[in-house]
């Protein structure tokens, strides 16, 4: 049997610094994506047709969201939109998710917002299963920096509590993160 090679100190200290680059330039891409959210959130408006409706409030950073969903008679999520004003993550988290949103069942969008909280607040390290649309989490990643910031989880997470609350009420609900 032959002994494990050394790696040198030299090619580690580059695989480190290689591997810090590729960080910083993964940061700033996700930081790009979520100012460009921000600045031109998708699905900005009350749509023409809503069947539930919810309202949130963040009041630790002023915060404010609606979010307007149209359920079609199959259960389906047939248009999601917000209005609503707030930070740079709040904005894109909202907009990520109604792009995320349309085309899901009530089941599908809940487990959506699971995964995403679990993202959020690092719990998607605990050994819990496998996101159910490994994709859109995917796509969700940009917004996981916020679980270092524990305020900042409750911007990132705003829209998704509306929603649920859409989901659940039929009428209007008036959702509080504090």
């Amino acid at each position: 049997m032959t002994a494990p090679q050394r790696i040198p100190e030299a090619t580690m200290a580059d695989a480190q610094a290689g591997a810090t680059e590729i960080d910083a330039e993964l940061r700033a891409l996700y930081q790009e994506v979520i100012l460009d959210h921000g600045r031109k959130p998708r699905n900005h408006g009350r749509p023409a047709r809503v069947t539930r409706e919810a309202h949130g409030n963040n009041p630790i950073c002023g915060d404010r969201v609606t979010v307007y969903l149209d359920i079609g008679a199959d259960g389906l999520v047939r248009d999601a939109a917000f209005e609503g004003r707030g930070c740079a993550i709040s904005l894109a988290s909202a907009s990520m998710m109604t792009e995320l949103l349309k085309g899901r069942s009530r089941a599908s969008a809940e487990r959506l917002f699971a995964d995403f909280r679990a993202l959020c607040t690092g719990a998607e390290g605990d050994g819990a299963a496998e996101a159910e649309d490994p994709e859109a989490i995917e796509r969700l990643r940009v917004l996981a920096g916020v679980r270092d910031f524990p305020t900042r989880v409750k911007c990132a997470t705003l829209a998704w509590h509306t929603m649920d609350a859409a989901l659940a009420g039929h009428g209007t609900d008036e959702v509080t993160t504090e």
